[in-house]
């Protein structure tokens, strides 16, 4: 099994853009956490945090596909650069305005600059579709590890923004999160050979990405699969509070996201087989059936013994998690032309932080309503929607609309 993952790093700089990609990405699972645990604790309102923190996840759904977009037409390293400043200096702000006690309404324009964090996943990916677009069995591996390292990142990054924000200072977690996007942007743009070319279509095209009918149904169906996760987060932790456990919630959401990295694993040393519609079908659907013993297991559970089976019950859904965004992230690849692969993988990112905020909010009307134990019927709901979506627009996940590979133009000129 390791020798496919080995295969794929003899490509030279593969290595480097990997590592520095994760390093980058680690705000994306440190910022938002960060926001509610520093302002919980400085303004004594998880009100205002949650506010700051939602307004923030959306400024990056509206300006994540456009920024992807000009990276795309002008080069990864002269945008993600002058991006990356911006979402700097806004975070700095941010800082300063919660430590020096402004007003709350100016914590709000900080949050706004916020968004325009780069999506360093979809730079990471749009790479490797580079070195190995005419290899699918080595860019299904290479897909593989990053939903990998996307799990290793949200099991570590809330451990380190909520343990030095409570162990140091209130601002420790976001501003470590900030050094880690400035520093590994830098590092990761700086690996120039590796950078895809920019392709005349891409600077001539006037249109976006998701104009393609198959991406809008695989982000319909990352806005449903974000509200699995959004609402899992939120019943998980009511669900311990419930049971007289709840510091236990972060280890049972890491056994989540271990099923997942596990799953992610194994999947990409495999070589799958069939059309890759039918395989996102099938994970969609598999991962339909498996909340359906989570509902179970906290209906049905008590005490320790309860969050013990819950803990099972998401360890067994989180097998499917990283096989189906593989999937995905392949049928991207084979659904947008070359010159707009950016731009069609965060879109798939901005639906799935759509789907977690709504995800979040409405298993939290339904705890306050009906308890903890039922607020488990919101992933089970979101899921059979999420394969409703994928099983009716199957038609359209098989038509690809990517053209061939036009001439390429050398980046940043």
């Amino acid at each position: 099994m390791l020798s496919s993952y080995r295969q794929i790093f003899t490509a030279p700089g593969s290595f480097a853009f990997s590592a520095t990609g994760f390093v980058s990405r680690l705000p994306i699972s440190m910022t938002g956490i960060g926001i509610v645990t520093m302002l919980s604790q400085l303004r004594g309102s998880y009100g205002v945090a949650g506010a700051v923190s939602a307004v923030m996840a959306l400024s990056a759904a509206v300006l994540g596909p456009l920024i992807s977009r000009l990276v795309d037409r002008h080069g990864q390293r002269r945008i993600a650069v002058p991006a990356t400043a911006v979402t700097t200096l806004s975070t700095l702000a941010l800082l300063l305005c919660a430590h020096a006690g402004a007003p709350d309404w100016t914590l709000f324009p900080c949050a706004v600059g916020m968004g325009t964090m780069v999506s360093t996943g979809a730079l990471v990916r749009a790479r490797w579709a580079h070195l190995y677009r005419e290899d699918p069995g080595k860019l299904h591996t290479a897909y593989a590890l990053e939903s990998v390292v996307d799990e290793i990142i949200f099991i570590v990054g809330p451990i380190l923004s909520i343990g030095l924000a409570t162990s140091l200072f209130p601002e420790a977690g976001v501003l470590l999160a900030g050094v880690f996007l400035a520093l590994g942007v830098l590092l990761f743009t700086a690996q120039r050979r590796t950078e895809p070319p920019v392709h005349q279509e891409a600077q001539q095209a006037g249109g976006s990405a998701i104009s393609s009918a198959g991406l809008r149904v695989l982000m319909l169906t990352f806005v449903a699969t974000g509200a699995i996760f959004g609402s899992v987060e939120v019943v998980t932790v009511a669900f311990a509070q419930a049971q007289g456990h709840k510091p236990l919630a972060s280890l049972v959401l890491a056994v989540y996201a271990l099923g997942s990295a596990v799953a992610g694993t194994v999947f990409g040393a495999l070589r799958p087989r069939g059309t890759a519609e039918r395989r996102f079908q099938l994970g969609v659907g598999v991962m339909a059936v498996t909340m359906v013993p989570l509902v179970l297991a906290a209906i049905w559970g008590e005490g320790p013994l309860g969050l013990v089976a819950v803990g099972a019950a998401l360890f067994l859904s989180g097998l499917t998690i990283a096989p189906t965004m593989i999937t995905a992230m392949g049928l991207v690849e084979q659904l947008v032309p070359a010159a707009q692969l950016t731009e069609g993988m965060s879109w798939t990112t901005t639906g799935m932080a759509l789907g977690v905020a709504g995800g979040s909010w409405l298993s939290g009307v339904v705890v306050d309503s009906a308890g903890a134990a039922a607020g488990y019927r919101v992933p089970l709901t979101a899921a059979f929607f999420a394969l409703l979506v994928a099983l009716a627009g199957g038609r359209r996940l098989r038509t690809t609309t990517a053209a061939s590979v036009p001439e390429p133009v050398p980046a940043g000129r």
